[in-house]
């Protein structure tokens, strides 16, 4: 899972295994260690939530982002990009990593899901 933030935005982009994961219920998370060990790490997360709102909370060192039972199993379960919305003043954005149109060197895209405008020109 890879995340962005920017201002007051956070964009998170989960590959195909992590959209399956979190659609088989478990909370995807990834580890930042800035120390050695996790107390000095920075973990974000996805789970599900029984709120049907987005929501976002930030606590130990752990940005956690919510999303409701119905808006994740549509999200999962069909060709839609992304989850958007906001919590608070926070914009939202979760979405499938898609291959890139050009390769970068260095990057695994081998889960990410198949780019729909593959064969096009930029």
């Amino acid at each position: 899972m890879k995340l962005r933030i920017r201002g007051n935005s956070v964009r998170l982009r989960l590959t195909q295994s992590e959209v399956d994961e979190f659609g088989a219920g478990e909370p995807v998370s990834e580890l930042v260690e800035f120390g050695d060990s996790e107390e000095t790490g920075f973990r974000y997360e996805l789970k599900k939530s029984s709120n049907e709102d987005l929501d976002a909370s930030f606590e130990n060192g752990t940005l956690s982002v919510k999303v409701g039972e119905s808006a994740a199993r549509q999200w999962v379960n069909s060709q839609d990009v992304g989850i958007e919305g906001t919590a608070g003043k926070l914009h939202i954005l979760i979405e499938k990593d898609f291959e890139c149109l050009k390769p970068r060197p260095g990057e695994d895209e081998s889960d990410n899901f198949p780019n729909p405008n593959t064969g096009e020109n930029c």
